[in-house]
C-alpha cells in the first residue's frame, strides 16, 4: 500500500503543488509542535522549529525515499527531532560562577561593563530564588546581614535573640543558602 503522505510530498517537489504541501502542513502541524515541545519545553520555540522542519521539506535538502519500515510521517518526525536537538545544542552552555578577581577586572574595564552587569544579575537572580526557599528565620537574618549590611549585634536586637543564637542562625542560614543556591544555579 503506497504512503499517501509520501505521494503528496513527491507531488509538491515535482509539480510544485502548494495544495499538497498545505495538506501535509495542516495534517502534521499540531502533532509536530507537541512532539518538539517535549524536547525544548517552550511553545514558541516548538512552533518555530515546526516551521523549520517544513522549511527543510520545502528546500528539498532532505530527501524522502519510501521504505517498507519507514513512512513519510516517521521521516518527518525524524527531521523535527533533529531540529529540536540542534536547537538544544545551540542553547546549551555551561555557567561557571566567576571569581571575585574576574568580576573586579570586568568592572574596571568599561567596555565589558554589560557583561559584568549580566553576570551580576544572573548571580542575584539565583541568590533571590535560593533565599525564597530557605527557612524564614534564616532568610530574615541573612537579609539583614547581606542586603542591609547590619552587624550580628544589630541583627540580634531585631530578631530578639541573644548574640550566640544569632551567630548560630547566621551560620545555619548560610549553609542552607549555599545548598539552596547550588540547587537553583544548576
Amino acid at each position: 500500500m503506497p504512503d499517501i503522505d509520501g505521494l503528496l510530498y513527491t507531488s509538491f517537489l515535482t509539480n510544485n503543488d502548494s495544495k499538497a504541501l498545505e495538506a501535509l502542513f495542516n495534517k502534521y502541524r499540531d502533532g509536530l509542535i507537541l512532539f518538539i515541545y517535549g524536547f525544548v519545553q517552550n511553545i514558541d520555540e516548538a512552533e518555530e522549529l515546526m516551521m523549520d522542519t517544513f522549511a527543510v521539506l520545502v528546500s528539498g535538502t532532505a530527501c524522502y525515499k519510501e521504505k517498507a519500515d519507514a513512512s513519510f510521517k516517521t521521516w518527518l518526525y525524524a527531521i523535527a527531532k533533529n531540529q529540536a536537538l540542534l536547537c538544544l545544542r545551540k542553547r546549551k552552555f555551561i555557567f561557571i560562577s566567576p571569581d571575585k578577581e574576574f568580576l573586579n577586572n570586568l568592572e574596571a574595564d568599561e567596555c565589558h561593563q554589560p557583561v559584568a552587569e549580566l553576570l551580576k544579575n544572573e548571580r542575584n537572580t539565583h541568590l533571590y530564588r535560593a533565599m525564597k526557599s530557605i527557612d524564614p528565620c534564616y532568610r530574615q537574618a541573612l537579609f539583614l546581614l547581606f542586603f542591609e549590611n547590619m552587624k550580628p549585634e544589630q541583627i540580634s536586637r531585631i530578631i530578639k535573640k541573644n548574640i550566640k543564637q544569632t551567630y548560630n542562625i547566621l551560620a545555619r542560614g548560610k549553609e542552607s543558602l549555599r545548598i539552596a543556591y547550588e540547587r537553583t544555579a544548576k
